[in-house]
Parts: C-alpha cells; structure tokens; sequence
C-alpha cells in the first residue's frame, strides 16, 4: 500500500496570512506587531502546532490570555477561514494520488484549526475523508523528523512507500530524513507529474 501526504497551506489552499492578521487586529484592536510579539511565536502558536494545547479549548483560552482580549472560538475561525481559497488543481492531484493508495493531510497547526478542518476546508472531506490531521495531532510540528514518524507509525506504512508535497523547503528536507519521497511543491501540474511519477516507480 502506498502513503500519500500532503500539506495544506500554499498547496492546497491559497492563506493570506497577512489578511488573517489584519482580520484579528480588527476584531482585537492590536497590531500586527503586538499580535506577533503576545502570541505567534515559538512558545505560542508554534508550541500548538508542536501538540503543545491539549485541546481546542485549552489552546483559545490561552491564546485569549496572552493577548488580553476575549476572542470566541467562531470569531477566531471565521477570521482563519476568510484567509483561505482552495486549489481546486492541487485536490484534483490528490484524488488522483487517492486513486494508488490512501491520502492524508498534515498541516502545521494547532487544535482549533484541527478541529475545525471540515468547516474550514470542506473541499478535502470528500478527498480525505476522516484523514484530516494537524501536526498537533503528532506532538510535533514540520519539519521536525518526530511528525513524520507519526504519521507512517499511525499508518503502519513504510517510508520507501511515502510520498510528501510541501511548499517549504525545509519540510522537505524533514520529510527525506526519515526516508520519505519528498516534493517541493511549485505548482498543481507538477505535483500531479510528481504522484504520477511515484505510483509508477512503486509498481515496478
């Protein structure tokens, strides 16, 4: 059986960052700055993606307290889901890829984004089924080689027999540490190239 991985942002969906900063400054009235400096750092939002929040719940209080303002929990995802527009080229790739094994999804984010991945990106249910994970699911976060033996250990896959897109470089690199076939995602064509390429080479 084949194992195919796939990161969300900037592969399968557009995020505009900066547009979801400025949609939490005006609801919040801080600045992109104080934003930055009170939560999104290594011991904020990425000790969530790490696994570092037990719970959706346990996350939004936190962040609410760093940052002195009560957010609701369908503020903030409103305001995380306005920053996204799907690919529907890149999906197409991977229900191609669906079709010579399974298909899962592993983002660096925390547990609210995880809870909320169906309503958030609703063009991957029918693609990905119940195989929607965050790296907090993991404990740990791209590109960390700990994330990636999660996933092949949840599978009981081997990594000669996994694939992996990401847009970053340097989750690549974490992904071949472990033995993965990794691909730096430029663009829908060349992912779909690049799955193509993989299933061949595993049925010869």
């Amino acid at each position: 059986m084949l194992l195919f991985i796939f990161d969300m942002d900037e592969v399968l969906y557009g995020y505009n960052w900066q547009q979801r900063m400025a949609g939490m400054t005006e609801l919040t009235g801080l600045s992109l700055e104080q934003l930055r400096e009170l939560w999104w750092h290594e011991e904020g939002e990425m000790a969530a993606e790490a696994g570092g929040f037990a719970t959706a719940e346990v996350y939004l209080a936190a962040f609410n307290d760093a940052i002195g303002v009560e957010v609701s929990e369908a503020d903030w995802v409103r305001i995380r889901g306005a920053a996204m527009e799907p690919w529907r080229d890149s999906i197409a790739a991977v229900r191609r890829a669906a079709e010579y094994g399974q298909v899962t999804l592993l983002t660096n984010n925390g547990p609210l984004t995880g809870k909320y991945l169906r309503e958030l990106a609703p063009e991957l249910v029918s693609v990905f089924g119940d195989h929607l994970y965050t790296s907090s699911d993991y404990g740990a976060r791209k590109p960390e080689p700990e994330v990636f033996r999660g996933v092949l250990a949840r599978y009981g896959i081997d990594a000669r027999d996994t694939f992996f897109a990401d847009d970053m470089r340097e989750n690549i690199d974490g992904a071949l540490s472990v033995g993965i076939t990794a691909h730096h995602f430029t663009d829908a064509p060349a992912l779909l190239a690049a799955i193509e390429e993989f299933a061949a080479a595993r049925r010869n």
